[in-house]
């Protein structure tokens, strides 16, 4: 077995109900450093981080090129697990989700998110279209060998008001068991953060459950006790850092 392919079957071990794997999001090769350093088991980037410190909005605005190059350098610098946030994917149709997938892998890879939301299909993808494109992105990892962890997000919590988002927990279980089909291994649910639905989503998801760190979400610990698997930070430890650095700037000018 290829050290990649090793890197990803690790990986997937990590996604453990109860016990979560937590990423703190990285954004280029020195805050990957800096992540590891910290004693993290496993690297992820967010695409909003990865956008803003290159100078673009999130929303596949950043050219992808660049942000596979940037995946290299961060993939270069650590012997970590890597997987990297593509959006939607960085393109219109499944075979072209593949070519994504497969460049992301070719390039170090043992993982991405692809959401089911984009700029131009609207909020949310149709279920089989989004079912299409995680088959594209599966097909890619396998013809490449490794077995790519497709950590299938749905949009359904975070694009509602939190008053809405009991109605919508069927509905968003509904796309987690046809993603978990069409050969997703996780299940992310941005923008849930009550205890009772992240509960709910836990015990009737056929997928591991990655919730993203808000200032509004539960602590980890508490995530742990409701069986999550997995904690992204998303754009939050970019944000942190620059106002850290906007505040260090500001007190050194005289």
């Amino acid at each position: 077995m290829s050290d990649q392919a090793a890197k990803a079957r690790a990986f997937k071990a990590l996604h453990v109900s109860g016990n979560p794997l937590i990423l703190f999001n990285a954004w280029d090769a020195g805050t990957a450093k800096a992540v590891a350093a910290s004693g993290a088991k496993a690297l992820a980037t967010g695409s909003w981080s990865v956008a803003a410190a290159h100078g673009f909005a999130d929303g596949e605005y950043m050219p992808f090129d660049l942000a596979l190059a940037n995946l290299e350098r961060i993939v270069a610098a650590t012997d970590l697990p890597v997987t990297i946030d593509l959006e939607s994917g960085y393109g219109a149709t499944p075979d072209d989700v593949g070519a994504t997938v497969a460049g992301a892998v070719e390039a170090g890879a043992i993982g991405c998110n692809l959401e089911d939301g984009s700029r131009e299909a609207g909020p949310l993808r149709d279920v089989a279209d989004q079912v299409a494109r995680l088959k594209g992105a599966r097909n890619a990892a396998e013809r490449l060998g490794i077995p790519a962890f497709l950590n299938a997000r749905t949009d359904v919590f975070l694009i509602a008001p939190a008053a809405e988002h009991e109605g919508l927990v069927a509905q968003a279980l509904a796309r987690g068991r046809a993603y978990a089909d069409a050969g997703a291994d996780g299940f992310f649910v941005p923008g849930l953060v009550n205890e009772t639905l992240i509960a709910r989503v836990v015990e009737q998801s056929p997928l591991p459950v990655n919730i993203m760190m808000t200032p509004s979400a539960p602590p980890a610990r508490r995530l742990a006790d409701l069986g999550v698997a997995r904690i992204s930070h998303g754009p939050g430890p970019y944000r942190t850092m620059m106002k850290a650095l906007e505040d260090a700037a500001r007190a050194a000018l005289l």
